[in-house]
């Protein structure tokens, strides 16, 4: 296996993100980062979080494009 672990408990993942065990925690129970259950342990997958962090990065390109467009829908619509 490669020096960098495939799937990370939770210290391991939030030093990898760099935030806190705690914001990890948090982000977790909403349900806004990939994380799987192993036991009673959250596991975190390294090529998961890597895809999603590519996902949220692209994301933040088009962000400001995303909401008009929903309103010029709305907006059209009344």
């Amino acid at each position: 296996m490669a020096d960098s672990r495939e799937v990370m408990n939770i210290r391991q993942a939030s030093q990898y993100l760099g935030v806190s065990p705690d914001t990890l925690y948090k982000y977790v129970y909403e349900e806004k980062i990939p994380a799987f259950k192993l036991g009673n342990r959250w596991k975190f997958k390294k090529t998961i979080l890597d895809s999603w962090m590519e996902r949220k990065s692209s994301m933040g390109e088009g962000r400001g494009k995303k909401k008009p467009r929903a309103a010029r829908t709305a907006a059209a619509g009344h």
